[in-house]
Formats: structure tokens, C-alpha cells, sequence
């Protein structure tokens, strides 16, 4: 699952990655696309015989398409309890800024 928010100077994006570790998240951000794969070990070993098994093994890839107005050098990311957090600030021409009115 994942949420994403745009705020006046960035998009933030919440990903759920259960089971996956911070060192085995790769991000990328190219034209546009930002690319989220996390891999996640096995918690048996593969010969083991379940007598009932709710829990999948598997990679998690996402991939979304984000405005290309987006400072790709300053991204930043960090992943606890299972949820990476991923800061996509805005690049300075495309935040708002206010425009001072002088009296004449």
C-alpha cells in the first residue's frame, strides 16, 4: 500500500514494505518515474511443511509516474517499522512564491 501527498514544497510518499530492510530498498527517480523495489527474505526455510500459511514471500516493486518538477538531487528517504518514507522536494520553479505589490 502506499499513500502519496503533495504539500506546497514537496511530495511525500508513504510505502508499506513489511519485512523488507532499509539496505535492500532501491529507489530511483529518471524522467519522471520514481521506482520503489524492496525484497524480502523468507522467514522458513523452503522445505518447510505449513499446517497453515497467511504470509507470502515476495518483492515488493511499485513504480509511479511524478511530476517532473521534482529536485531530484535533494530526494531523501528513510524506512522504519516497516514503512518507507520518501521526501520528493518541489524544484524552486515550480513552488509558489509570493509576489510583493509596491504602492506608488
Amino acid at each position: 500500500n502506499c499513500d502519496i501527498v503533495e504539500y506546497e514544497n514537496e511530495i511525500l510518499v508513504l510505502a508499506d514494505v513489511p519485512g523488507a530492510r532499509g539496505d535492500e530498498i532501491d529507489v530511483k527517480f529518471e524522467d519522471g518515474t520514481l521506482s520503489i523495489h524492496a525484497s524480502v527474505e523468507r522467514r522458513q526455510p523452503p522445505e518447510t511443511e505449513y499446517l497453515l500459511r497467511e504470509y507470502g514471500v515476495g518483492d515488493y516493486w511499485r513504480t509511479f509516474q511524478v511530476s517532473e518538477a521534482v529536485d531530484a538531487a535533494k530526494i531523501s528517504a528513510e524506512c522504519a517499522n516497516g514503512v518507507l518514507t520518501l521526501h520528493l522536494p518541489k524544484a524552486e520553479a515550480v513552488k509558489p512564491r509570493k509576489i510583493a505589490v509596491t504602492a506608488s
